[in-house]
């Protein structure tokens, strides 16, 4: 008997192990990645053509994307949308302890998304982000971009014939922001419905509403504004004033440019007002400002603006 029972242990024994391991197969194998990833070779694809080389106070590119503190994956988050990557994939490194808490807060913070999809070329500005975080370690982030090839391809052209029609060799920067600046506003309307119910027959939230169909909100404004100072070759932002920022507004966003040695203000659609009566206006009060200028203004009516009262602490060229 006691034979019996010694020749049935080993089997016993070795299906006891088999089972075990396949019940825990997921966290064997995510244990065996970790050691394994301890060096792991990140893929690094090519930027867009679109990717901006500058970097701006609160936000830069990257070339190392091994994470040590959340400033890090901030930059890691803003040069893979910078560079117009679809997906890429970092690793959180064992000393980084909170790495993956400080992941999820950041993917999860749409607040910031919005302002570090801001300091992008418009053509590189997202709709959506989604991060896939696994139990090895490695962090996925997949990007959804704003306008489809076919719509660059449209605008792209668009703007290029606009500004050889606009802009003449004569022409100092100031005088070329300017015609830029006059011909949306007298070529574009304010898309009141997308304002009011969200919805609306026109592209006006990107730049195709403004260039192409009359129409635009104030994310199409700025974004075609963008298209024609990255034309100039002059270094440029979109400021955002959301929701989440001041619940007093509904949010808006306007242009901030490099010009003659300052950082200034540019809101086409402050400047191109909605009239009661339908007609049209052209002001020139939120063009090519400081921030100081632009803090005068807003306070000097009967009504106090709201709109422009952007985090200080994020677009730090406009404290």
């Amino acid at each position: 008997m006691k034979v019996f029972m010694q020749k049935m242990l080993i089997p016993l024994l070795c299906l006891f192990i088999l089972v075990f391991v396949f019940l825990n197969a997921n966290n064997w194998t995510d244990k065996l990645a970790t050691l394994t990833l301890n060096d792991p070779k990140i893929i690094i694809p090519s930027k867009d053509e679109y990717a901006k080389q500058e970097d701006f106070l609160f936000v830069q590119n990257v070339e190392d994307f091994t994470p040590y503190s959340k400033g890090d994956l901030k930059n890691i988050y803003y040069t893979i949308v910078n560079n117009g990557w679809e997906e890429f994939t970092f690793y959180c490194p064992s000393e980084y302890t909170n790495c993956l808490e400080d992941v999820r807060e950041i993917s999860n913070d749409q607040d910031l998304l919005t302002h570090l999809n801001n300091f992008v070329h418009p053509f590189n500005s997202f709709s959506n982000v989604e991060t896939l975080i696994s139990k090895a370690g490695d962090v996925t982030v997949s990007i959804h971009y704003f306008y489809t090839s076919e719509q660059i391809a449209e605008i792209t052209k668009k703007v290029d014939e606009l500004y050889n029609t606009l802009i003449t060799n004569d022409m100092d920067d100031y005088t070329k922001i300017l015609t830029i600046h006059d011909y949306i506003i007298n070529n574009t309307k304010y898309d009141v419905e997308r304002n009011d119910s969200g919805e609306s027959t026109y592209h006006s939230y990107i730049a195709y509403g403004p260039l192409f169909e009359g129409m635009a909100t104030c994310n199409g404004y700025t974004d075609a504004m963008a298209l024609f100072l990255e034309k100039i070759g002059l270094n440029n932002f979109k400021i955002a004033m959301t929701p989440e920022d001041n619940q007093n507004s509904e949010g808006h966003v306007w242009n901030a440019v490099y010009l003659d040695n300052q950082w200034l203000h540019l809101d086409l659609t402050w400047d191109d007002p909605v009239s009661n009566d339908g007609t049209d206006y052209l002001q020139h009060k939120y063009f090519l400002i400081t921030t100081e200028q632009l803090n005068e203004i807003d306070t000097s009516g009967e009504v106090q603006v709201l709109e422009h009262q952007f985090k200080k602490n994020i677009y730090l060229e406009m404290k």
